[in-house]
């Protein structure tokens, strides 16, 4: 007989808890906020329609919300900034209701266009206002995109298993949102990984007049070093590393296929309040104790 025990996934260097952001629409309120997200150590994902670029040089009226960036500006922001540009469709359409030649286009089109200006692969997405179906995913799936995120909340912090239809914890809107934030830094968290997903539009804290519930958020959850601050695409990438390690009919062999330097927890059965800390490096087979 051989000894049962479990495993859990952690992150990079064994923290249990990741925490990403994902904002859409590429508006000059993104250059503040990324400021702000900066200043304490948070990363994201910024989801742009690269048909809906305003002219260079582009002037908008006082007190006018949606200001846009230009393809410059965004290029000038986004580049080098530790952050993710991620697809949003090109013109912003709804999706489940465009015709499947147009939906292809609409998103194939916008990663061209962002992968020709980032120079890296583009293979995530937020879907315009939210919704999606089969139709959509299965054009994702062909166009080679990796997740996407709808406008549903999950209100939890569980790790997403559909990445199609990816529901973030909640918006920044959402009534409770602090008391998540809190709850998550300093709540029971089990033995589970963790993720808090954060979603919106960075005009709604010009909107609300509301900037400082963002500063108020980046100061208490920032900075920490038990939190791995990841864009969306980094922690679909380590998770769905995690989920392809090879395991031995018992268990006790595990072998990572991966190119990615992967982190676990064990805990033997019946249960005890020590957890094992594993590190498995890309190619290597381990042997559990």
């Amino acid at each position: 007989m051989f000894e049962i025990s479990e495993i859990f996934m952690r992150f990079p260097e064994g923290r249990q808890k990741a925490l990403t952001l994902s904002y859409d629409d590429g508006k000059e309120q993104d250059i503040r906020m990324i400021e702000i997200m900066k200043r304490h150590g948070i990363k994201g994902t910024f989801n742009i329609s690269s048909g809906l670029f305003p002219p260079e040089g582009t002037t908008f009226p006082e007190g006018f919300i949606h200001r846009n960036l230009t393809r410059e500006q965004c290029k000038a922001l986004y580049t080098d900034s530790g952050m993710e540009v991620a697809l949003h469709s090109l013109t912003h359409p709804f999706l489940p209701q465009t015709p499947p030649p147009r939906l292809t286009y609409e998103i194939l089109q916008n990663r061209l266009d962002l992968e020709e200006d980032y120079g890296c692969m583009v293979r995530g997405m937020a879907y315009p206002y939210g919704p999606t179906n089969d139709q959509v995913v299965e054009c994702l799936k062909q166009c080679g995109v990796a997740y996407a995120r709808t406008n549903l909340s999950s209100l939890s912090f569980q790790i997403p298993t559909d990445w199609l239809r990816l529901e973030g914890t909640c918006a920044h809107g959402h009534p409770k949102f602090m008391e998540f934030a809190k709850q998550f830094v300093e709540g029971d968290n089990g033995v589970d990984a963790l993720l808090f997903y954060v979603f919106g539009h960075s005009y709604e804290f010009e909107f609300h007049d509301n900037w400082q519930l963002l500063e108020d958020f980046c100061d208490y959850i920032g900075g920490r070093d038990d939190i791995w601050y990841a864009t969306n695409i980094e922690i679909y990438d380590y998770v769905e590393a995690y989920r392809r390690l090879i395991y031995s009919a018992n268990g006790k062999m595990i072998c990572n296929p991966t190119c990615h330097t992967l982190h676990f927890v064990r805990r033997s059965v019946p249960y005890n309040a020590d957890l094992q800390s594993y590190t498995i490096h890309p190619g290597e087979t381990i042997c559990l104790d």
